[in-house]
């Protein structure tokens, strides 16, 4: 309103379309909007600077590979990793068998994922920051055992109290 531009606004229509028939073995730089009907093995990389690229993944749609777009809506199969510094849409027909990155998501029931959700933060986080989101202490009910939990494997940690 009053001339401000949305930043992260959804890109309204279809730029590229890959067919149902469509076979493509390679990477895909691309800007504005791509639909993915047919299948694709390589990785999806939005390219340019345009901030507001959209990949839409059809229900008959795979790709096998990374994809790095800033907004995403999966309704097939994706076999790798997701970069969506945007926003994300896994809609009731997404299989996705990888690690996620998103901005905000939005997940249809039936959608299915095999991997990690991580949150990306929009602005920079100092160190502390950080450790204190990744950091939870857990107490059990009835027990005298304290368990930390991480969001990091790595920093889990088991102390007995007295």
């Amino acid at each position: 309103m009053f001339g401000r531009k949305k930043k992260n606004q959804l890109h309204n229509h279809i730029d590229t379309l890959i067919g149902i028939n469509t076979n493509i073995h390679g990477d895909i730089a691309f800007s504005g909007g791509l639909r993915v009907d047919g299948h694709v093995t390589g990785n999806v990389i939005s390219s340019g600077k345009e901030q507001n690229s959209t990949l839409v993944l059809s229900k008959d749609g795979c790709i096998t590979g990374t994809i790095r777009v800033t907004h995403v809506i999966i309704n097939g199969t994706v076999n790798g990793p997701i970069y969506a510094q945007g926003y994300l849409e896994l809609q009731a027909k997404a299989k996705v068998y990888g690690d996620i990155h998103y901005g905000s998501l939005e997940i249809q029931l039936g959608a299915m994922v095999e991997g990690k959700m991580i949150h990306q933060q929009v602005k920079p986080q100092t160190e502390n920051e950080k450790q204190s989101e990744k950091m939870v202490t857990l107490f059990a009910t009835g027990s005298e055992k304290q368990t930390e939990v991480s969001t990091d494997s790595r920093l889990t940690r088991n102390s007995r109290t007295t």
